[in-house]
């Protein structure tokens, strides 16, 4: 004869669902264990969101560099005399002098 299942109460199953949310089962050495999930932010590694979402000064300001994207934002510098045309530059100069 089979053994009859026992059914939960609903604090039982409250308690079970609460567990559930909070820790994961993985094996390790060969046995099950239960862990502490990962947390998350909207379902969303917190890593992940941080690099999804800040922006660099963010970052710089806690020290977290290794996200920063180094490619994303490069300002390009232009000396002023590389505005000008070559032809104007011995003006454009003496124009500097006079208001020094």
């Amino acid at each position: 004869m089979a053994k009859q299942k026992i059914k939960l109460t609903p604090a039982q199953k409250a308690a079970k669902k609460e567990r559930q949310k909070r820790y994961m089962t993985v094996f390790m050495n060969g046995r099950q264990v239960r862990v502490k999930r990962p947390e998350t932010i909207n379902g969303i590694d917190i890593e992940e969101f941080i690099r999804r979402n800040a922006d660099p000064i963010w970052l710089h300001q806690n020290e977290m560099w290794e996200y920063m994207d180094q490619t994303e934002e490069k300002v390009e510098f232009h000396w002023p005399w590389t505005m000008i045309p070559l032809e104007l530059v011995g003006e454009w100069i003496e124009e500097v002098k006079k208001g020094l």
